[in-house]
């Protein structure tokens, strides 16, 4: 075991990426939410505040994530539904109304037109006169696992991988206290994946984020200490602890000895965690606030530094206030009454907790090495490597169930034949509606001439291998052009993935 001497805050940083961890400060609590219209997400964003909630983390709906715009055929009956509908740099004025962009931290779940979001993010604070400097927060921008699992991706790998190192680049000059990329194994796990396989495709991506990067000019220590990570909090309470510490260790040792980070901030894998969406039952939902309470747990223990811990009713709609409170309150009582924040990592010297740390990271280790042999994680997606090995896992796991060898309380046990009927959310039709109006009237009230020649320059910009294209997305975004627009600008040059130009 690899414990003897490590102290919280060292290298390869197991116990903990800062020595007193939740002894000085607690982790962000950022529930992750957004739903209809702006407006209606900033009263949503602005009540949590109020309840303690200490950071923002948006959701955006389907449309917006692939790059339509809400009267786009292509949006219909998904407008708002999933997530909050932004069609401009009007919907994002609206979505932070009175809140402030310089005080508070904004966490934005948003791949494939993350370069837009955040332009308009950028847009908003100079509309303000706040400097970009002064912003923080992050943006997922992870479109390696879009293509494993989850598939909001847009464009071919290659310009994909372009776009996520200029937002890299761009942040390191412009916006430098921003996490340019929240490298994710959330979604990797909520496909069906074991935790080794979160933990090695999730680092496998890092990998070939850093290496493409380098690649493109940038050094390691520039970007190395911005990247974060976002990881699943599944039910296997010490199983979830030690993955935490074993990818912590994992990623030290990955920076620091096979990419060539200095800096020991380079080396350090901080993330955000968000409890177990898949875990969740319609049946018996409140069962659920147990499950949450697990998984949060876990995240804490294992040493998070934010989390967003999802409310009971999730395996039915959209969280209601109440439940989304709940869902709050499950991390205060955690943070402030439980004790288990007082002493950073905890469960250090548990002889199993060691054992199985040492365990996963030599087994996530080795999956690394199988997908660096194959030419890396880029290769591994377009080999279906990743995704044909998920679903092995997810087919493995749902026969358990349905075999009763994993009791899921409420489903396969403890079942009750009859059960009250939980009230959920609803996104009425009306909020669509009223989004379609207001993008039609923009389009008549702003400067078209400006809008086309921006969206032109964009092309050109795209069309040209050296070329950035951060500054052309922030101009067009300025122009008041809507994100279906400028998505379909960069559709027109690389064509859509899986689709012939």
């Amino acid at each position: 075991m690899n414990f003897v001497d490590e102290k919280p805050g060292n290298p390869p940083y197991t116990r903990g990426v800062y020595p007193e961890m939740y002894k000085k400060r607690l982790w962000t609590m950022r529930q992750y939410a957004g739903y209809a219209t702006a407006t209606e997400s900033n009263a949503r964003y602005r009540l949590m505040l109020e309840q303690g909630q200490t950071g923002i983390s948006v959701a955006f709906d389907l449309p917006t994530q692939i790059g339509y715009d809400s009267d786009d055929p292509m949006a219909g009956g998904e407008v708002g539904k999933v997530g909050v509908a932004i069609d401009s740099l009007e919907d994002m004025e609206q979505l932070f109304d009175h809140i402030p962009l310089d005080k508070v931290s904004t966490s934005m779940t948003i791949n494939a037109t993350a370069p837009i979001l955040l332009a308009m993010y950028v847009a908003l604070a100079r509309k303000h006169n706040i400097s970009p400097s002064e912003l923080r927060g992050t943006v997922q921008n992870d479109i390696l696992k879009e293509y494993i699992a989850r598939g909001t991706y847009i464009y071919p790998p290659q310009p994909s991988m372009r776009l996520i190192v200029d937002l890299m680049r761009y942040c390191h000059a412009e916006v430098p206290l921003w996490n340019t990329i929240s490298i994710s194994g959330y979604h990797i796990r909520e496909a069906g994946s074991t935790a080794v396989q979160e933990i090695a495709y999730t680092l496998a991506d890092g990998i070939a984020y850093v290496k493409a990067a380098v690649e493109a000019g940038l050094d390691i220590d520039d970007f190395g200490p911005r990247l974060s990570f976002f990881f699943n909090s599944h039910l296997n309470l010490f199983e979830e602890v030690a993955k935490f510490r074993a990818a912590r260790r994992l990623w030290c040792k990955i920076m620091r000895d096979k990419l060539g980070a200095i800096n020991p901030k380079s080396w350090m894998l901080r993330f955000h965690t968000q409890t177990a969406g898949s875990s969740l039952t319609a049946q018996q939902p409140e069962v659920n606030i147990v499950r949450t309470t697990l998984e949060a747990l876990a995240a804490v223990l294992g040493g998070t530094q934010s989390l967003h811990t999802n409310s009971y009713d999730e395996a039915l709609g959209l969280p209601t206030e109440h439940t989304a409170r709940i869902a709050l309150r499950t991390q205060q009582v955690i943070g402030f009454e439980s004790g288990v924040a007082d002493e950073p990592d905890p469960l250090f010297g548990s002889v199993y907790i060691e054992q199985l740390t040492d365990k996963l990271e030599t087994e996530a280790m080795d999956e690394i090495n199988r997908i660096e042999e194959m030419g890396g994680a880029v290769k591994a997606v377009e080999l279906n490597y990743f995704q044909n090995a998920i679903a092995r896992s997810a087919y493995q796991y749902q026969k358990q169930i349905d075999a009763q060898e994993r009791v899921v309380v409420g489903v396969n046990k403890f079942a009750l034949e009859d059960e009250e009927k939980t009230e959920i959310m609803k996104i009425s039709l009306e909020a669509e509606n009223d989004q379609v109006k207001k993008l039609k009237t923009l389009r008549l009230q702003r400067d078209n001439i400006a809008v086309k020649e921006s969206l032109t320059r964009l092309k050109i910009a795209a069309g040209e291998s050296t070329s950035h294209l951060m500054e052309p997305i922030l101009s067009a975004v300025e122009a008041y052009c809507t994100i279906g627009e400028i998505s379909n600008a960069l559709r027109e040059v690389w064509g859509e993935y899986g689709k012939r130009l």
